[in-house]
């Protein structure tokens, strides 16, 4: 089903929730029950069900079940990226599960807007420097990258899961401008009160 909404929220086709597969219907709905929302990007995503199927099931394995980080350090990497990418819905989106892990109505949005003023340590600010030169310019990763980060405090795996959520999230980010995927407005406000 296609929307024909004036309120498109994507340039492409997108699903209603009713017309997904079940298996992915029954994703979106324990979404759904979470949040009191659907997001928009698993409508835009789910008229092609076995990509939305696949984005699932490695958003799960790199940011919920196998991932060394911690919960804020993968938001802190998806907002500061997808602000390198000029992605406004994984930035807002992002930015507001930032908010409710760090109870912060301020951090995300410095992250954002300039995550070497940000509030947070410098081994975050080194963390997020990485994450950003492989989502902008990957060529210019060198090994002298990795050995400051380890020098931070970072793994091996924690470096391959930096690059993991950096990598995922270029995908993300790039797809949502394809689509010209715009957020839900319920986003613009968790956390922040």
């Amino acid at each position: 089903m296609t929307d024909t909404s004036k309120d498109k929220f994507s340039n492409y086709p997108t699903s209603a929730l009713d017309t997904l597969p079940q298996d992915l219907k029954d994703k979106v709905i324990k979404i759904q029950e979470k949040t009191g929302f659907v997001p928009n990007v698993f409508l835009a995503i789910g008229h092609r069900p076995n990509q939305l199927r696949a984005f699932f099931q490695y958003y799960e394995t790199i940011m919920e079940n196998d991932c060394s980080l911690e919960k804020t350090e993968r938001e802190m990497i998806v907002v500061a990226t997808s602000s390198s990418n000029k992605c406004t819905y994984c930035v807002v989106s992002h930015s507001a599960i930032l908010r409710l892990y760090t109870k912060s109505p301020f951090l995300s949005d410095q992250i954002a807007i300039d995550h070497k003023n940000a509030d947070i340590s410098e081994k975050h600010k080194t963390m997020l420097d990485f994450a950003c030169k492989l989502a902008r310019t990957p060529e210019l990763i060198s090994e002298s990258d990795k050995k400051l980060l380890n020098t931070n405090g970072f793994s091996d795996k924690q470096i391959w899961d930096i690059g993991a959520i950096t990598a995922f999230f270029a995908l993300s980010n790039r797809m949502a401008h394809l689509l010209n995927l715009r957020p839900n407005t319920e986003f613009y406000n968790m956390g922040r009160t």
